[in-house]
């Protein structure tokens, strides 16, 4: 199982697992279709909304976790 980080660039989280499009959306990151996404970390879409990228990151890797 791959390990989500904050480094890494939401194009790269989709590429792991689409279905964490919505959890993304929940922190504010409604625009992953954006070029800007295959880009922008996960740290720098956090900043940019506003929300907690630590909280954000643990999520994901629950809900990978859970999924696998």
């Amino acid at each position: 199982m791959t390990t989500i980080t904050k480094d890494m660039s939401i194009g790269e989280v989709l590429a792991i697992d689409v279905s964490t499009a919505p959890i993304m959306t929940e922190y504010g990151m409604h625009c992953m279709g954006c070029p800007v996404s295959q880009m922008e970390t996960l740290e720098m879409g956090c900043a940019v909304h506003g929300t907690d990228v630590d909280e954000l990151v643990e999520r994901l890797n629950l809900y990978l976790t859970e999924s696998a």
